[in-house]
């Protein structure tokens, strides 16, 4: 079998500011295959990447206008980037958008702008909040959508069905090899996160994991070993 996919956290955040456009050009530069962000709605309707809820001295982002959060500027110089901004700047990677809270009436604006990205295709969701990445799939069935858990259920697969995704994202130090081989015979796939640690990536190699998200993309490259 292949390696796991190397997922850049944030973008190659061990190396540039998080969840900013420098952070997801990096990612390219040291051997991602894609990269994770996080993404909110502004009040009318545009998408940031920010991992917090607010922003210090413009207050909820689900509060602000997208213009107003254009002239916010982050602790390296560069503006919050919106949604189609890290698209632009992650061309020829996957990007996993990790969408923290979405208001029902912006689902098919949000479906919009990854559409509009430069290879559509590549383009996946997946939520803590696993009723969003339901409603997405019931709009756009044909996009990769996952569910983030940082627990071991019970029965993960039903859990996973239940928001009608294909793929697990889960909590690295939970995962063991019954979890990877009851997905897999289920045909849904596991993307550990966050693994900052060389042998945790060779750990989770072995186990046969789909992928592995960190901060240091070239870590996890260097790290990696076919598994049998």
């Amino acid at each position: 079998m292949d390696s796991p996919l190397v997922i850049a956290h944030r973008g190659a955040s061990g190396y540039a500011l998080e969840n900013s456009i420098a952070a997801f050009r990096e990612a390219a530069a040291r051997g991602a295959d894609g990269i994770e962000l996080d993404v909110h709605a502004t009040v009318d309707g545009g998408f940031v990447v920010h991992h917090d809820p607010g922003i210090g001295g413009l207050g909820a982002i689900a509060d602000v206008t997208a213009e107003r959060l254009r002239s916010h500027r982050l602790s390296n110089g560069e503006p919050i980037p919106t949604l189609s901004d890290a698209l632009a700047a992650s061309a020829g990677l996957d990007v996993w958008v990790e969408v923290k809270r979405l208001d029902p009436r912006w689902d098919a604006a949000l479906l919009e702008v990854l559409d509009g990205g430069p290879t559509p295709g590549r383009y996946a969701v997946h939520s803590f909040d696993h009723r969003i990445v339901s409603r997405l799939g019931e709009r756009d069935p044909g996009r990769r959508r996952g569910v983030l858990l940082g627990a071991y259920l019970v029965d993960p697969v039903t859990a996973v069905h239940a928001a009608d995704a294909d793929t697990l994202w889960m909590q690295a130090d939970l995962i063991d090899g019954d979890l990877v081989e009851t997905m897999a015979q289920a045909g849904l796939a596991v993307i550990a996160w966050t693994v900052n640690s060389e042998v945790e990536v060779r750990r989770l190699t072995a186990l046969g994991v789909h992928a592995i998200c960190g901060n240091y993309p070239d870590l996890i490259r260097e790290n990696l070993a076919p598994h049998a």
